[in-house]
């Protein structure tokens, strides 16, 4: 068992494509039997910018991410070792200072809008997904998580997606589709796509 190769699923796509739900619904089926690591949980640390600095920084650049310490980590479970990932609040716009542990599988599930951008990250991926959703369903997804759940006001979400989330995924999530080997349309809402995974990584586990 210790031998076998650790398999690193990779999950990309546009801000509100649905991702999360896709990633989700993975782990009611699988629970600990996957580890799932989220680029959202490296953002960079700005404990030495004001909060008013910190909420106008471009969170959808690839600058805007640790992923060099991502990239150590997933290394670290693909020898069958934890990890210790920070925790982002983004309420706050800032990592708090208690961290989570990531538990080494044979599965390793690695998700977020720019996991395909980094060269070296795209490498360790075995297997790619792209969750391609069409843009206005996005945004009005993207509205109602972050005014629900991250305390974001209507006028500064909107703001936010004109002026950088917008832009950047023109410029870097949509060309980072070509590298898909699976896409899929609506992400965790597509059940038969969902059925389809779902099979592929029993099948990897057994």
């Amino acid at each position: 068992m210790e031998d076998e190769e650790v398999i690193v699923i990779g999950i990309a796509g546009g801000t509100g494509s649905g991702k999360s739900t896709l990633i989700n619904k993975i782990k009611e089926e699988f629970n600990d039997d996957i580890t799932v690591i989220s680029h959202d949980f490296y953002y960079k640390e700005h404990s030495n910018m004001p909060f008013k600095d910190r909420s106008l920084l471009n969170y959808d650049h690839p600058d805007a991410f640790d992923t060099d310490l991502m990239i150590e980590h997933i290394k670290l479970l693909k020898d069958r070792k934890e990890a210790w990932c920070p925790v982002y609040d983004f309420t706050i716009h800032n990592r708090v200072s208690e961290k989570l542990v990531l538990n080494p599988s044979k599965v390793v599930v690695v998700e977020g809008i720019l996991i395909f951008e980094n060269k070296e990250l795209l490498n360790l991926l075995d297997i790619k997904v792209f969750v391609d959703t069409d843009a206005d369903v996005r945004i009005i997804r993207r509205i109602l998580r972050d005014v629900k759940e991250r305390g974001r006001s209507l006028d500064s979400v909107v703001t936010q997606y004109l002026t950088t989330v917008k832009p950047m995924h023109e410029q870097f999530v949509e060309p980072s589709k070509k590298y898909a080997d699976i896409i899929i349309p609506e992400g965790g809402f597509n059940t038969v796509a969902l059925q389809m995974l779902n099979q592929r990584i029993h099948a990897l586990l057994d």
